[in-house]
């Protein structure tokens, strides 16, 4: 009976069941973060993926997408939005501070997260939130507006001191070999990106004494294929009326028609004259002299050149030569007449397959306020030549320039355009 009354050590029991308790409470505190924990780095890697993702389709242009693929990666990653029951959710909150802007895209991925002994305590879901941001290749889609469509050898060549810059938009150059672009002797070339569809090009070997300008450099871009117009119906084509002295205008009888030369001499015996608007099909050459105070042409608002056959372009040494595409801007203000048919935008487009060589030389400053298509052949710029093509761009089979030349070229829609620099993970 006395060993029955004895209560020394029931003390030391109600201590053990106690510690016990808490230790398998630390225990189960511990399961439950430490799973919390790898949860959450989980999630982490799901938002990166849908942040990388996501970007890539924005720097694509296929933004409308970049919710389903961010979605489709977040399930790769475990967590995913189509459950019935507690599914994952992905949003895509504006990027603010430094990755803030269009060129940025953030992705949070939220997801409740069920616990093993916490849910004794607590009836409620563990909700873990993680957010990514990632850029779009720099987030730029840089427009073209020089593409060079020689499939391979040098299709780009800038020496001696020459400037080709591309403002606002890009250059594509569509030669196959290490050695497409060649920028030496203290030239340059500056524009938004260059891109080459050749994957060996390698800048180190090819701009010596030269260099590129605020351009990213993207080897083993896309091709460069601008929409060409269609070729337009002519007849009677008649002989150039360009020799004569004195001020003239030339062109369709009426507004908008179209006229066939066998060639055009603009700016010969030093005079002037107007070109109407409208449609030239040119079967020779069409050669712009320097004409009167250097002007070979006092102005052609609305005018489309179509070289055809083995026609081919010469502008002179000292030529000031003044063409507005249809629907352009003209120097003077206003709105060229349109053309329509695909013709507005291009001043001058020698037919694919004429390869015969378009020469810019000696001096010449010209404002063509539309693109010079040229597909096949080869075109050179020198010897101190200006030339600004303030609402067009320029396609031709290759680019020379040399002797100090100058060449301004100004965004082109229908060039297309290149992605430079690769999606990637911010923050």
């Amino acid at each position: 009976m006395k060993l029955l009354k004895e209560e020394s050590g029931q003390t030391l029991v109600v201590v053990t069941i106690f510690m016990s308790l808490v230790a398998v409470g630390f225990l189960a505190l511990a399961l439950d973060t430490g799973y919390l924990f790898r949860e959450r780095r989980m999630v982490q890697s799901a938002a990166d993926a849908a942040a990388v993702a996501a970007a890539e389709e924005v720097a694509t242009g296929n933004s409308s997408n970049k919710q389903a693929v961010a979605n489709a990666m977040a399930k790769l990653n475990g967590f995913d939005t189509t459950l019935a029951k507690n599914p994952a959710v992905v949003t895509f909150p504006t990027p603010t501070g430094i990755f803030s802007g269009s060129n940025y895209v953030a992705v949070t991925v939220s997801k409740p997260i069920p616990t093993f002994f916490l849910a004794a305590f607590s009836p409620k879901l563990a909700t873990e939130t993680v957010s990514a941001t990632a850029t779009a290749g720099g987030g730029q889609l840089s427009q073209t507006c020089v593409c060079l469509d020689g499939g391979s050898g040098q299709t780009l060549s800038l020496s001696n001191g020459t400037k080709l810059t591309a403002n606002g938009c890009g250059i594509v150059d569509n030669s196959s070999d290490n050695d497409g672009i060649g920028v030496i002797g203290g030239s340059s070339l500056t524009a938004t990106s260059v891109g080459l569809v050749s994957t060996s090009w390698v800048q180190s070997s090819n701009v010596g004494g030269g260099s590129i300008w605020s351009a990213p450099v993207v080897t083993g871009t896309n091709k460069c294929s601008p929409a060409l117009p269609p070729p337009p119906a002519y007849s009677n084509c008649v002989a150039d009326p360009g020799g004569s002295w004195g001020t003239f205008s030339w062109g369709p009888a009426t507004a908008g028609g179209t006229v066939c030369y066998s060639s055009l001499t603009v700016g010969a015996n030093g005079s002037t004259c107007t070109l109407k608007p409208g449609i030239y099909v040119i079967t020779g050459t069409l050669h712009f002299q320097s004409g009167a105070g250097g002007h070979s042409n006092l102005g052609g608002n609305g005018v489309f050149f179509y070289l055809t056959g083995t026609a081919n372009l010469v502008i002179d040494n000292g030529a000031n030569v003044n063409l507005v595409a249809g629907g352009g801007t003209e120097l003077g203000g206003g709105t060229a007449q349109s053309l329509g048919a695909g013709y507005d935008g291009i001043a001058i487009y020698q037919a694919t397959g004429d390869v015969s060589p378009i020469s810019i030389q000696g001096g010449s400053n010209s404002y063509i306020g539309g693109a010079l298509y040229a597909p096949s052949a080869q075109v050179s710029v020198g010897n101190g030549s200006a030339m600004t093509f303030p609402i067009g761009g320029l396609l031709a089979s290759s680019l020379s320039m040399t002797g100090g030349s100058v060449l301004n070229v100004i965004s082109d829609a229908n060039e297309g355009s290149i992605t430079f620099g690769s999606p990637k993970l911010v923050q």
